[in-house]
């Protein structure tokens, strides 16, 4: 199945938004937020500091009346810059591109499979500025496998997890870690579509460099096929 078919595959699985978050959260209470390089408001405060980004996504909240913040997707972001784990001595391999979806909201909101699946594998991932715990899901329509990353999760949700443990669509497979484990970061969700896991347990990356970008796309399509969120 090239990219393109596979898109289609991932649209025609429901036509309503399925949900990583509690479903009874309506989508009118998501607001997409921009986190690019782009956005000067990033300029007004120290990114380097996970309790600034906080007070910021909780300013940007309350200024839309609003319980979720989204987006990411493909976002070119400057807040990688602060880790080495990101920064390569060349220039040209600097991973700085968003792969997943983030959706911003309080440390111990349940996450939720979108749909049945097994556990692939889960990790602990305590680079600076990384997942923290990390759980990958497989999922299988018909013949199709594909995965699910989620990252920035709570040190409980990966403690009692076993490889190929079953999930139903719908049940809660973790809840959201805060700072002080999640890589450092304001309290959110990374979530990420994966084709081909390669030999990755328990990781995968969410952010790539301009060189790699295509081939991440192809093998990472954006989440909102799934979500179906409204830009």
């Amino acid at each position: 199945m090239n990219a393109e078919d596979f898109l289609l595959f991932l649209k025609s699985i429901d036509t309503k938004p399925l949900r990583v978050l509690d479903a009874a959260i309506p989508i009118s209470e998501y607001t997409p937020i921009d986190l690019s390089e782009n956005n000067s408001d990033l300029n007004t405060f120290n990114v380097s500091s996970s309790q600034a980004w906080q007070t910021y996504v909780e300013q940007y909240l309350k200024k839309h009346n609003k319980k979720v913040a989204f987006g990411g997707y493909a976002e070119k972001r400057n807040i990688y810059k602060r880790s080495t784990y990101f920064k390569p001595q060349n220039i040209e391999e600097e991973r700085n591109i968003h792969l997943g979806m983030d959706l911003w909201i309080a440390a111990g909101t349940k996450i939720y499979t979108p749909l049945d699946a097994t556990v692939h594998s889960f990790k602990n991932n305590t680079n600076f500025g990384d997942y923290g715990p990390t759980i990958i899901l497989k999922h299988q329509i018909n013949e199709q496998v594909f995965y699910t990353l989620y990252g920035h999760l709570s040190l409980v949700s990966i403690n009692n997890l076993k490889v190929g443990q079953p999930f139903q669509a719908g049940a809660c497979i973790a809840t959201l870690g805060d700072a002080s484990v999640n890589g450092d970061y304001a309290p959110h969700l990374h979530f990420q579509i994966i084709r081909n896991m390669e030999d990755y347990l328990g990781d995968y990356p969410g952010v790539c460099s301009k060189k790699n970008l295509d081939n991440f796309i192809i093998n990472c399509p954006d989440p909102n096929t799934l979500l179906k969120l409204n830009y």
